[in-house]
Order: C-alpha cells, then structure tokens, then sequence
C-alpha cells in the first residue's frame, strides 16, 4: 500500500498542483482581470481554391470537409491549426469555428466572392490553464489524461485511507481530523443549498 501510495502521488503531484491552483483562479475568475488579444485577418482565397471549395461541399455522408489545399492555404494566413472537422456550410459562405483552450476563433469564406474573414481571441495564460481544468476545448487526449489522472488520484486517496487505518491506534486524532473533512463540505454545501 505504500508503494501504491507514494507511486500514485509521484504520478499525480504536476497534475494535482496544477488543478489546485487552477481552482484557486476559477474560483476568483471574477477579481482576475485578463487583457484579451484578437487578431484578424481579411484576404480573398484564389480562384481554383475557391473552385476546389465550392466543388466540394457535400459527400454521400453529409457536409464535406474543407479541402486540403483550402486548409494548407489557410492555415498559412492566419498560423493557426485548421481543424480537419467539416465547417458549416450554406449558400453563401462557409463558417469553421475554431474554439480552443484560453482561445476561441473563427473563420468564414465567401463562397461567390472567396472573400475570407478570420478573428482569433487568445484569453491568455490564466484563461488557458482554467479551460484545462474544465477539460474545454481540449480534445480527446486530454480528456483521456483527465480519467487517468482521475484514477490515480483516487488510487492515492484510497491508499491513504489505508495507511491513515493502519495508523490510526498510534494516533488518537486520526477519526476526528477525517470526520471533520467530511462534515465541514457536507455542512457548506448544505447551507447553500438552504440559502442559494
């Protein structure tokens, strides 16, 4: 059990200071003041791209994604990732939104014109890390490392459960102090829950 327990804890400690801290902001997002930066750019797509995009609208399974050369010259403009998903489609314009953690993005294409419309808002460091915690925006890797992580932080808890049983006949306070963190979450969330 102690090895379980310090292995647990050495896999944990990046992650479990991270989401304490990040805590700490969201839970004061509101006195943390950001400057957010946005970028825009404003060009007109070549016309054999624009033929390529038009030309590629829909497939048997439903809306298209972008062609590649479409988002290779994208992703050259505005120096962001392209996301592979199919954009939204209609007569007029195509419209991919772009959202990401600590960031949101957009780009939209005339589909008579080419004329293409881009704006990007980076929310910085502090909005980043805050969409980590949350798992926003983040993609499927990260979700994945938020179970596993979850997993292990339970595996620690568990495991110091354990030893705070083996421990507790040498140590009067043991049940008391452990009583106390149940109670004294359980008594806040009550109390709010009387008083919302």
């Amino acid at each position: 059990m102690i090895q379980w327990h310090w292995v647990s804890s050495a896999v944990c400690l990046v992650g479990m200071g991270l989401f304490s801290i990040t805590g700490i902001t969201l839970n004061h997002a509101s006195q943390i003041e950001s400057k957010p930066t946005v970028a825009k750019v404003s060009d007109d797509l070549p016309p054999e791209l624009l033929r390529a995009l038009n030309g590629s609208a829909t497939t048997s399974d439903g809306p298209a994604a972008l062609p590649a050369e479409v988002a290779d010259w994208l992703r050259a403009k505005i120096r962001r990732p392209v996301p592979a998903r199919a954009p939204e489609w209609s007569e007029d314009e195509v419209y991919l939104s772009m959202p990401g953690p600590g960031s949101d993005a957009w780009v939209s294409i005339d589909r008579e014109t080419g004329r293409v419309e881009f704006e990007g808002t980076d929310r910085g460091w502090i909005a980043y890390l805050n969409d980590l915690h949350k798992g926003r925006n983040t993609g499927a890797a990260w979700k994945w490392f938020i179970d596993v992580f979850a997993v292990g932080t339970l595996v620690f808890c568990l495991t110091g459960l354990y030893l705070l049983y083996f421990h507790a006949r040498h140590r009067s306070m043991t049940w008391p102090v452990v009583a106390l963190g149940l109670v004294i979450p359980f008594l806040i969330a009550a109390l709010m829950g009387a008083h919302p």
